[in-house]
């Protein structure tokens, strides 16, 4: 009986050690798949890297090299589009994301040629979903790609310094004031927030809210311009200086109204 007991404990023993085995080759297998996966997952997102920084600006650069050189003028964009009548929409507001990706194109001047084509409310209205999408591509891009690769398209001393101040107690109105002040960089902002702790929602919004002045004065331009209205555009013109001071002026005041919009924009 003793010998039957011991026998029964020693079947159950090696069925014991069989199971461990199993599952450490189980844990083994999952390790090297996952190491795979890390691999063509880093693969990818080299070659997506590669693409933005080398692969598209290039293939312009030497194959399409007269579409950046065309554009001399207001009327030179206008007649591109022109070229694609009933799709020009669709090429406008790609051009609109595009630019804010990769930052080739150049936007104000199709927005002053949308301004003469669809007057001031579609061309906002399509320059708004030009910004929407290129601004939410290029956040999520910078999520994928992550902080190693943003150096590598920005330097890293330079998205260090953006992400620094996005993840700021006042990192909205720093986001608000760029986007609507001229002259400022606005290229590196969406992928520098995409690496930092923003709310996606609160960046995209006070964004958006940003360019719209800009956006706004370059379609009435284009479409005063258009029209002849050359006395406006001067006014629009000095509003945007009168514009610009203000905000330094009552940046204070401006940055304590972000703070309550924020809490507003975040609550769930």
């Amino acid at each position: 009986m003793k010998k039957g007991f011991k026998e029964k404990k020693n079947l159950i023993g090696e069925e014991v050690r069989e199971e461990l085995r199993q599952e450490k080759a189980e844990v083994k297998k999952a390790i090297k798949n996952t190491k795979r996966s890390k691999v063509i997952i880093s693969v990818l997102k080299l070659v997506l890297l590669f693409t933005i920084v080398i692969a598209v600006p290039v293939y312009i650069v030497f194959y399409h090299r007269d579409f950046i050189t065309s554009f001399d003028s207001i009327e030179d964009v206008v007649a591109f589009l022109e070229n694609y009548k009933a799709e020009s929409i669709l090429v406008y507001i790609g051009m609109q994301a595009v630019q804010i990706i990769v930052s080739v194109i150049p936007g104000q001047a199709f927005q002053f040629a949308a301004g003469i084509l669809w007057g001031f409310f579609l061309g906002l209205l399509f320059s708004l979903i030009g910004a929407f999408v290129g601004t939410t591509v290029s956040f999520y891009l910078a999520k994928l790609l992550g902080r190693d690769a943003m150096h590598i398209l920005f330097t890293e001393e330079k998205m260090d310094w953006f992400v620094e101040k996005l993840n700021s107690r006042k990192a909205y109105t720093i986001v608000f004031l760029i986007y609507l002040i001229p002259g400022l960089p606005k290229d590196i902002m969406s992928y520098a927030a995409g690496i930092s702790s923003m709310n996606f929602k609160a960046f995209l919004i006070f964004s958006m809210i940003g360019r719209t002045p800009a956006m706004s004065g370059s379609l009435l331009i284009g479409t005063l311009y258009f029209s002849g209205h050359y006395a406006a555009m001067i006014a629009i013109g000095a509003f945007a200086v009168v514009a610009f001071v203000l905000c330094i002026v009552f940046r204070k005041k401006i940055s304590n109204y972000i703070d309550k919009l924020y809490e507003k924009v975040t609550e769930d």
